[in-house]
Protein backbone atom coordinates (compact mmCIF):
# COMPACT_ATOMS: atom_id res chain seq x y z
CA UNK A 1 0.00 0.00 0.00
CA UNK A 2 1.65 3.35 -1.20
CA UNK A 3 1.84 6.73 1.38
CA UNK A 4 -1.08 8.50 1.73
CA UNK A 5 -0.80 12.48 1.61
CA UNK A 6 -3.40 14.53 4.27
CA UNK A 7 -2.79 17.48 1.85
CA UNK A 8 -3.99 20.26 4.26
CA UNK A 9 -5.75 22.14 1.43
CA UNK A 10 -8.07 19.47 1.28
CA UNK A 11 -11.78 21.10 1.30
CA UNK A 12 -14.57 18.94 3.61
CA UNK A 13 -17.38 18.12 1.52
CA UNK A 14 -19.49 15.70 3.49
CA UNK A 15 -21.85 16.93 5.41
CA UNK A 16 -22.13 15.17 9.11
CA UNK A 17 -25.60 15.05 10.62
CA UNK A 18 -26.22 16.18 14.77
CA UNK A 19 -27.77 13.39 16.84
CA UNK A 20 -30.47 14.62 18.20
CA UNK A 21 -30.28 15.93 21.43
CA UNK A 22 -26.81 17.04 21.49
CA UNK A 23 -26.93 20.78 20.03
CA UNK A 24 -26.63 23.61 22.58
CA UNK A 25 -26.58 26.52 20.62
CA UNK A 26 -25.44 27.78 16.95
CA UNK A 27 -25.75 26.38 13.54
CA UNK A 28 -23.74 22.90 13.75
CA UNK A 29 -22.92 22.86 10.15
CA UNK A 30 -19.53 20.39 10.28
CA UNK A 31 -18.46 18.65 6.65
CA UNK A 32 -15.52 15.95 6.89
CA UNK A 33 -13.43 14.40 3.76
CA UNK A 34 -12.27 11.43 5.05
CA UNK A 35 -9.17 10.64 3.30
CA UNK A 36 -7.76 7.51 4.52
CA UNK A 37 -9.76 4.35 6.63
CA UNK A 38 -7.89 1.09 7.49
CA UNK A 39 -9.63 -2.03 6.32
CA UNK A 40 -10.91 -3.27 9.53
CA UNK A 41 -12.53 0.46 9.79
CA UNK A 42 -10.88 1.04 13.10
CA UNK A 43 -8.85 3.71 12.06
CA UNK A 44 -10.02 7.26 9.88
CA UNK A 45 -7.91 10.37 9.10
CA UNK A 46 -8.71 13.36 7.06
CA UNK A 47 -10.25 16.85 7.60
CA UNK A 48 -12.94 18.40 9.28
CA UNK A 49 -14.65 21.90 8.90
CA UNK A 50 -17.37 23.44 11.12
CA UNK A 51 -19.02 26.44 11.70
CA UNK A 52 -19.84 28.30 14.99
CA UNK A 53 -21.85 26.22 17.58
CA UNK A 54 -22.05 24.24 20.38
CA UNK A 55 -22.77 21.01 20.72
CA UNK A 56 -22.06 17.63 23.15
CA UNK A 57 -19.53 15.33 22.75
CA UNK A 58 -19.28 11.17 23.83
CA UNK A 59 -15.83 9.85 22.79
CA UNK A 60 -15.62 6.09 22.16
CA UNK A 61 -12.81 6.80 19.75
CA UNK A 62 -9.30 8.00 20.78
CA UNK A 63 -8.76 11.38 18.14
CA UNK A 64 -5.75 13.21 17.36
CA UNK A 65 -6.61 17.09 16.13
CA UNK A 66 -4.12 19.19 14.52
CA UNK A 67 -5.99 22.96 14.06
CA UNK A 68 -5.16 24.43 10.83
CA UNK A 69 -7.52 27.98 11.64
CA UNK A 70 -10.42 28.73 14.14
CA UNK A 71 -10.98 28.72 17.38
CA UNK A 72 -12.37 25.72 19.50
CA UNK A 73 -13.19 25.54 23.31
CA UNK A 74 -13.58 22.20 24.51
CA UNK A 75 -14.74 21.70 27.94
CA UNK A 76 -15.02 18.55 29.63
CA UNK A 77 -18.01 17.59 31.66
CA UNK A 78 -16.98 18.49 35.88
CA UNK A 79 -13.74 19.41 34.60
CA UNK A 80 -11.32 21.73 32.53
CA UNK A 81 -11.97 23.57 30.14
CA UNK A 82 -9.42 23.84 26.46
CA UNK A 83 -8.85 26.08 23.89
CA UNK A 84 -7.42 25.13 20.66
CA UNK A 85 -6.75 27.31 17.77
CA UNK A 86 -4.39 26.87 14.81
CA UNK A 87 -1.46 25.34 14.96
CA UNK A 88 -2.97 23.56 18.03
CA UNK A 89 -2.23 19.78 18.22
CA UNK A 90 -4.23 18.01 20.92
CA UNK A 91 -6.05 14.32 22.17
CA UNK A 92 -9.59 13.65 22.62
CA UNK A 93 -8.90 9.79 24.37
CA UNK A 94 -11.77 7.40 24.14
CA UNK A 95 -14.33 7.77 27.40
CA UNK A 96 -14.02 11.89 26.96
CA UNK A 97 -17.47 13.63 27.74
CA UNK A 98 -18.23 16.93 27.51
CA UNK A 99 -18.84 19.89 24.79
CA UNK A 100 -17.32 21.55 22.02
CA UNK A 101 -17.74 25.11 21.16
CA UNK A 102 -16.79 26.50 17.76
CA UNK A 103 -16.14 30.02 18.62
CA UNK A 104 -15.13 30.86 14.99
CA UNK A 105 -14.86 28.76 11.86
CA UNK A 106 -12.74 25.83 12.05
CA UNK A 107 -10.76 23.33 9.93
CA UNK A 108 -8.38 20.67 11.47
CA UNK A 109 -6.46 17.45 10.45
CA UNK A 110 -8.15 14.04 12.37
CA UNK A 111 -6.83 10.84 13.31
CA UNK A 112 -9.49 8.72 14.87
CA UNK A 113 -8.65 5.18 16.19
CA UNK A 114 -11.49 3.05 17.05
CA UNK A 115 -10.55 0.19 19.63
CA UNK A 116 -12.54 -3.03 19.60
CA UNK A 117 -14.76 -2.81 22.23
CA UNK A 118 -15.50 0.28 23.59
CA UNK A 119 -18.84 2.59 22.55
Amino acid sequence: MPIQRIPHDTHANEAITMAAGKLIAGNPAQCVANLFSDPGGQFHCGIWEAEPAHWRVSYSEHEYCHMLEGRILIREDGGAETLVSAGDSFVVPAGFKGTWQVLEKARKVYVIFEPPGIG
